[in-house]
């Protein structure tokens, strides 16, 4: 009977249908009720056939000749502007006249230069993002705006009003040939080599939309449609290597600038330009939100189904797409999208879901744009529907204030302001395309992080934490150590992409061009590895990138990676931060971050070292077809990597170089390894060295054979250093002179044997720090020689001395025998 049921005609399904028909296309009915009308008249009338023609025609011509009127109209407007422009006494223009003029004046001293620092960073960081891939490397070496400003108001500026706000309207024109940003590429491996992009000239044409908000303590402004944008480019090259013409760059930076603006500067998306009471010079580079999705009102079926969606060919499927759409029960969920870093809500019914989901968010600059996607599940499926989305921008204040804002409904401008760090903000947000639909949501800014390494906590007073030396670190960044230490995880999938648990989880790091990875634990929700690694610290506003992954028998699985910005760290003040993973719904990192100053490591260094001196290798095997090899040595140590450099088309290589390990009892293990610029690096053969049974202070020298090989031998000298042991000696007894010159001279012969090796290798930097080290030891020897003639003075100067005293107490003893005889 069920079946039987469900195979009949259903009328509540029919109307339903129906209804749902005439909803989406109104004018249905019409034509429908048109087509019959003329099919009546065909039938028992006459025939239509011979009119349909010159219907058509007749219908065409007036169209055209409308076509013409309009653009006829248009043209004359146009010439009746620039005539009233040009010869009225009192034009729009004149309004803007003074803003020009004060703008010229005060661009070059001020504006201009400090628009250049900002937009530098941000140009900077979008160009390291979206280089094409012709392009491996980019770096902007240069950036100027020039002398030359926009012109504001190229067709007068009006204003208009929106409710009880005030919005200006006002055009921009900047053709300028007077801008320099100088870009220095490294090309990929098509086309290979070095270029320098010269960006000299630039135009861009729009209109300006601009609303004062916060009782003008800032103000938005937009693009009310996508500007005319163009780019001038030239290439330059070197003394060394000529100019290289790259094509598609031109085009290239003309789409990326288009997008740029496109993406946040066009309505309704608006930037904020902040108008403080108090600059307290301080640079933010990121901070730690939480946002709290409340809940989403008037989120009818038929708003739904009338909302252009403009992710529907890009809706999240995890299985069979089922085309029937039940919209009885309307199910939704938000995803909160920061950057890279997403999490989702739970999924709840109604019209007006309350989710009340609470996520932690990071950001990596001073400005952020949250992004809320509206999803609805259908019942019975798997597919998720988009439907649609909202933005909320905030940035950072140079008074320590953090603005927040929006657009509202009909184009209006929704504005918050919090004074401080740890003030709850509650906004209410309309999605776009939705005739009546809104989002409730609250937002935390807890803390931001500057550059100097202090941040703004969850309170009305600024707690910072100052260096040691109370100045800015970033003026001590050279030669500094990062430790980080990963220490657990939070909220992992506990299964991998086929269902099945994984067998292990691990993390890699990578900053600047270290890479690190840690030991695989057994995969759990909340993983523990307690594991530190060092990294050299590197400039350029380089972030820590972490990835985490579950392994697996054919290929790891990756579960969520991250980054964080490692400016401005203090030294002595290490930071336990939880971080989210991006591209992922759940889960979190706990890091220990610190910053050592290279003083503080190497004097922990001198508690004990391992200095490995790899000299040379004999009878390697050949990797390569011609029957040589291009071998270098990868030096491990614990979880610590060196290497050496390549030494090209041998089988004796000669390296003499050099590396320090800390004495901890690590496994120390060396990998001779085949280079290759195009194919994977191959092994040429390995072996352990077995150190921890030295004695210490004194240097070893071995020829070790190479493992996994028919034939090889590796030529090393290691010492295990410890300053206290030399200590110690030269307390207790003294070092001869002969001695102290001796080794002097050992260590000027082993320099010139390296000097040759360099000269031969044409390696200018290991020439020029064997060059160095040379004069440091002259200099040595001279010093050493001048505290020898002054130990010879005052020797003699002592013997003078005795032999005074002597000869003063036996003058008295002379005289009692002088006199006794």
């Amino acid at each position: 009977m069920g079946r039987k049921n469900r195979r009949g005609f259903n009328v509540k399904e029919a109307i339903q249908f129906l209804n749902q028909v005439l909803e989406e296309k109104p004018f249905l009915p019409f034509v429908i009720l048109l087509f019959l009308v003329v099919w009546g008249i065909e039938k028992w009338f006459f025939s239509l056939s011979n009119w349909v023609p010159l219907a058509i025609a007749l219908w065409a011509a007036l169209q055209y000749g409308s076509h013409q009127r309009h653009i006829l109209v248009e043209d004359l407007n146009k010439k009746w502007m620039q005539t009233l422009l040009q010869n009225s006494q009192t034009t729009p223009l004149e309004q803007c006249e003074w803003l020009n003029k004060l703008l010229l004046e005060i661009w070059e001293n001020y504006i201009g230069q400090r628009l250049s620092l900002k937009l530098s960073y941000i140009v900077e960081r979008r160009l390291k993002h979206r280089k094409p891939r012709f392009i491996e490397k980019l770096e902007l070496q240069e950036f100027s705006l020039g002398a030359r400003p926009p012109l504001l108001g190229i067709h007068g500026a009006r204003w208009s009003t929106a409710g009880d706000q005030r919005i200006l309207h006002m055009g921009i024109d900047w053709d300028t040939t007077d801008i320099r940003a100088v870009l220095l590429a490294k090309l990929g491996k098509t086309l290979m080599g070095t270029t320098r992009i010269v960006i000299n000239s630039l135009h861009i044409k729009g209109d300006l939309k601009m609303i004062p908000v916060l009782d003008g303590r800032a103000l938005l402004y937009s693009f009310e449609s996508t500007p005319e944008v163009r780019i001038g480019v030239a290439f330059g090259g070197n003394q060394s290597q000529p100019a290289t013409e790259v094509p598609g760059v031109r085009a290239w930076l003309d789409k990326l600038a288009t997008d740029s603006i496109a993406k946040r500067m066009v309505e309704p998306r608006r930037n904020c330009l902040s108008l403080p009471v108090v600059n307290l010079m301080k640079k933010a580079v990121g901070g730690v939100l939480t946002v709290k999705v409340i809940s989403g009102s008037k989120l009818s079926r038929s708003n739904i189904r009338g909302s252009p969606s403009r992710k529907q060919q890009s809706s999240v499927k995890v299985g069979p797409v089922d085309n029937h759409l039940d919209y009885i029960d309307l199910r939704t969920f938000v995803e909160v999208e920061l950057e890279d870093l997403t999490r989702r809500t739970d999924v709840r019914p109604g019209s007006c879901p309350r989710w009340d989901s609470k996520f932690n968010m990071s950001l990596h600059d001073n400005t952020g744009v949250l992004k809320f996607n509206l999803y609805q599940c259908t019942p019975n499926s798997v597919k998720y529907d988009f439907i649609s989305s909202c933005e909320i921008k905030m940035r950072y204040v140079d008074d320590d204030s953090t603005i927040f804002w929006a657009t509202g409904a009909d184009f209006s401008a929704i504005a918050r302001r919090t004074e401080f760090c740890g003030k709850e903000v509650e906004m209410t947000v309309p999605f776009e395309g939705i005739n009546s639909g809104e989002l409730t949501v609250k937002l935390i800014l807890k803390e931001w992080q500057f550059s100097d390494g202090s941040h703004s906590s969850s309170s009305s007073d600024i707690v910072s934490q100052q260096s040691i030396s109370g100045s800015s670190n970033l003026l001590q960044r050279t030669g500094r150590k990062i430790h980080v230490t990963i220490i657990d995880g939070k909220n992992l999938p506990t299964k991998d992409r086929f269902g099945m648990s994984g067998s292990g989880t691990y993390v890699k790091l990578q900053y600047g061009k270290a890479s690190k990875r840690t030991r695989t634990v057994p995969h759990t929700s909340a993983p523990e590895w307690k594991q530190k690694f060092e990294f050299d610290e590197v400039g350029g506003d380089e972030y820590l990138k972490i990835k985490c992954f579950i392994e697996e028998t054919i290929s790891d699985e990756n579960i969520g990676s991250a980054r964080i910005s490692l400016e401005g760290l203090v030294e002595g003040s290490p930071r336990v931060v939880w971080i989210p993973l991006e591209k992922v719904s759940s889960g979190e990192l706990q890091l220990q971050i610190e910053a050592v100053r290279f003083d503080d490591y190497d004097r922990s260094k001198r508690n004990g070292w391992i200095e490995l001196a790899l000299v040379e290798a004999k009878d390697l095997i050949a990797a390569d077809l011609n029957g040589t090899s291009d071998p270098y040595v990868r030096v491990q140590y614990g979880n610590l990597k060196k290497r050496t450099k390549v030494m090209y088309k041998t089988l004796n290589p000669q390296w003499h170089q050099t590396l320090e390990f800390p004495d901890d009892g690590s496994d120390l293990s060396l990998h001779v390894k085949d280079h290759n610029a195009l194919l994977p690096t191959s092994s040429i053969g390995d072996c352990i060295v077995e150190y921890q049974r030295l004695p210490r202070n004194q240097m070893f020298d071995k020829w070790i054979p190479l493992q996994g090989v028919t034939k090889g031998e590796i030529h090393i000298q290691i010492t295990r250093k410890d300053p206290n042991l030399e200590k110690k000696s030269s307390l207790d007894s003294e070092p001869s002179v002969t001695k102290a010159r001796h080794n002097i001279s050992n260590q000027m012969k082993q320099l010139i044997i390296k000097l040759q090796s360099f000269i031969e290798d044409d390696d200018l930097e290991g020439f020029s720090a064997s060059l160095n080290e040379l004069e440091s030891l002259h200099q040595a020897q001279e010093e050493m020689m001048l505290q020898l003639e002054t130990e010879q003075n005052l020797l003699l100067n002592k013997v003078n001395e005795l032999g005074l005293e002597i000869l003063n107490s036996s003058s008295p003893n002379l005289a009692r025998r002088t006199t006794s005889l």
